[in-house]
């Protein structure tokens, strides 16, 4: 039997899994056939963008998948050029008919897009878009801890989830705090520090020989244990199913802190576009 990750609950009540299959930059066949096999390999949370301009290879991945669209957890973005209201509200129904599904069950924001100043309507018009069926769950990507309260104060709707940046040498404590305070579930994207990966570090390779298993699970399982769900992304099925693999160990409070102490303190370790979650 498939073994599924557990799941965690958002501020609106629906249920989110603890751990997602990233889709970027898989497209094509190639694509589909990579979306099919996560689906097959257990995970439940499949994440896709409007940008990442794979949302219709996606969709085919998921009905070759074979599984019930109600047992899914389907979630894309909101590229920076939509913000304005009325072309937030197209760019919804422009993902879903790529994707061939009737529903999302989760629109994020992709970023702010501080320059033009219209998340505050874009955030309005996908909870707008929430009332209508559309979307299940609204949320957020990249957002400052200040993005967010003005969204709250603004529309009185906090976000689900605050999809950000975090790995073992950019641990967001501070913004994970304020998650923690509104009642934001943290998403992880680049969650194992894509070109700067920490696996050869003593931290993380101690506990994984300690707990026979891999650098990487043991950095998926720091994830999950922070209380973040972290969204990895592979093509290839053994990595998928060794990503998923996380659930039947844990790593002590000791390791926790090791893991988050190698968060260096000048923060990012690297640009990138914030809009495809590419890292540079």
């Amino acid at each position: 039997m498939t073994e599924l990750a557990p799941t965690l609950t958002l501020n609106d009540g629906r249920p989110i899994p603890a751990l997602g299959f990233g889709t970027y930059p898989l497209r094509g066949e190639t694509g589909a056939d990579a979306v099919a096999s996560a689906i097959g390999t257990g995970y439940r949370l499949i994440d896709t963008a409007f940008n990442y301009e794979n949302e219709g290879a996606v969709g085919e991945g998921i009905r070759r998948g074979g599984v019930p669209r109600e047992e899914l957890f389907v979630t894309s973005k909101l590229p920076g050029r939509y913000h304005a209201r009325e072309q937030a509200g197209e760019a919804v129904r422009e993902s879903l008919w790529r994707l061939g599904l009737d529903y999302l069950d989760l629109y994020i924001i992709h970023w702010p897009n501080p320059s033009v100043g219209k998340f505050v309507e874009a955030y309005e018009a996908l909870v707008q878009a929430r009332e209508e069926g559309v979307i299940g769950s609204v949320g957020v990507s990249n957002f400052t801890a200040g993005n967010l309260r003005t969204i709250i104060e603004a529309t009185g709707v906090t976000p689900a989830v605050n999809q950000i940046e975090l790995h073992p040498s950019f641990p967001q404590e501070e913004l994970r705090a304020v998650h923690a305070e509104l009642g934001v579930v943290t998403e992880a994207w680049s969650p194992l520090g894509k070109g700067a990966a920490r696996y050869e570090d003593p931290a993380i390779v101690t506990a994984a020989e300690r707990h026979g298993v891999s650098p990487a699970q043991v950095i998926l399982r720091w994830h999950v244990q922070l209380g973040s769900v972290p969204i990895p992304k592979s093509g290839t099925p053994a990595r998928q199913a060794e990503n998923l693999d996380v659930f039947g160990f844990e790593l002590s409070a000791d390791e926790v802190a090791a893991i988050t102490a190698l968060g260096r303190p000048d923060g990012r370790l690297f640009g990138g576009d914030p809009e495809t979650h590419e890292e540079q």
